[in-house]
C-alpha cells in the first residue's frame, strides 16, 4: 500500500503550467519523481516555470489544432510514451448580457473546449504506448464548479465551457476505456491564481464564507487530486467529475 499513490516515473504533460492551478499540479507531480512537461503561449513564462521547478518546457498557443499537433509531436520526438495528459490550459471572459461579444465565445471554447479534444486526440498513440490494463494512461480535465452551477458572475462562456468540458470528459471515457486510458475531470472552486486575482482581492472573505471549510483551496487540494486520479489509487475511476472546492457546490 505505500506506493499506493506514487507517481514517480511517469510522464506527465501539463498545459497552462505555468501559473494557477496547471503550475500547482506541475509542481506536485514534478516533487513527486514524475518527468513533466509543461505548456504556455508564453515563452517567457515557459522558460521561467522550466527553470522554477525542474520541469521542460514547451511554447505552444494550444487555440489552435496545430499547435495541439506540434506539442504532442514535440513530447514524441523526447518520450515513448505519456503516462498523464492534464488539459488545464484555459481563458474566462466576463460582461454583462448585454455586451457579451461574439469573440468571448470563439476564444473561450476554443482554448477550453476544443483544444482538451485536439489534445487528447493527438497524444492517443503516447497514452496508448505505455497503457496497461493494471495502470491505464490517465486523462485529467480541468473544468470547474462553474460549469455545475449558475455562476454569480456573468461568465456565460466559461460556464457553458466548463459544462462541455465535463460532458466531454465522459464520452471520452467510454470510448478510450477499452484503449486502457482513464478520463476524469476535476472541477476546481476557488484558488489563488491568476484568473482568480481581482475576484479574490474585491470579495475573498466573502467567498471563502460560501464553503463549509470557510476558505479557498490551497495547492496542495488540488495536487492531492490529480495525484490521486495519476496513481495505483485511482486506475479504476474513469468518467468522473470531482469537485474540489470545500463543499461550494454540493451545499448550496
Amino acid at each position: 500500500m505505500s506506493d499506493l499513490f506514487d507517481v514517480g516515473g511517469k510522464v506527465a504533460v501539463v498545459t497552462g503550467g505555468t501559473s494557477g492551478i496547471g503550475r500547482m499540479i506541475a509542481r506536485g507531480f514534478a516533487e513527486a519523481g514524475a518527468t513533466v512537461y509543461v505548456s504556455s503561449r508564453k515563452a517567457d513564462a515557459v522558460a521561467e516555470t522550466a527553470a522554477e521547478l525542474g520541469v521542460t518546457g514547451i511554447a505552444a498557443d494550444l487555440s489552435t489544432e496545430a499547435e495541439c499537433l506540434r506539442l504532442a509531436s514535440e513530447v514524441g520526438g523526447r518520450e515513448q510514451r505519456v503516462d498523464v495528459l492534464v488539459n488545464n490550459a484555459g481563458a474566462t471572459w466576463g460582461a454583462p448580457l448585454e455586451d457579451f461579444p461574439a469573440a468571448a465565445w470563439d476564444k473561450v471554447l476554443d482554448l477550453n473546449v476544443k483544444s482538451p479534444f485536439f489534445l487528447t486526440r493527438a497524444f492517443l498513440p503516447l497514452l496508448e504506448a505505455g497503457a496497461t490494463e493494471d495502470d491505464p494512461s490517465r486523462v485529467i480535465n480541468i473544468g470547474s464548479i462553474d460549469g455545475l452551477r449558475v455562476p454569480e458572475l456573468p461568465n456565460y462562456s466559461y460556464s457553458a465551457s466548463k459544462a462541455a468540458v465535463h460532458q466531454l470528459t465522459r464520452v471520452l471515457a467510454r470510448d478510450l476505456g477499452p484503449r486502457r486510458i482513464t478520463v476524469n475531470a476535476i472541477a476546481p472552486g476557488p484558488f489563488p491564481s491568476k484568473m482568480m486575482r481581482a475576484t479574490l482581492e474585491a470579495a475573498g472573505d466573502e467567498i471563502a464564507a460560501e464553503s463549509p471549510l470557510g476558505r479557498i483551496g490551497r495547492p496542495d487540494d488540488v495536487i492531492g487530486a490529480s495525484r490521486f486520479l495519476a496513481s495505483r489509487a485511482g486506475s479504476y475511476v474513469t468518467g468522473a467529475v470531482i469537485p474540489v472546492d470545500g463543499g461550494m457546490w454540493t451545499t448550496r
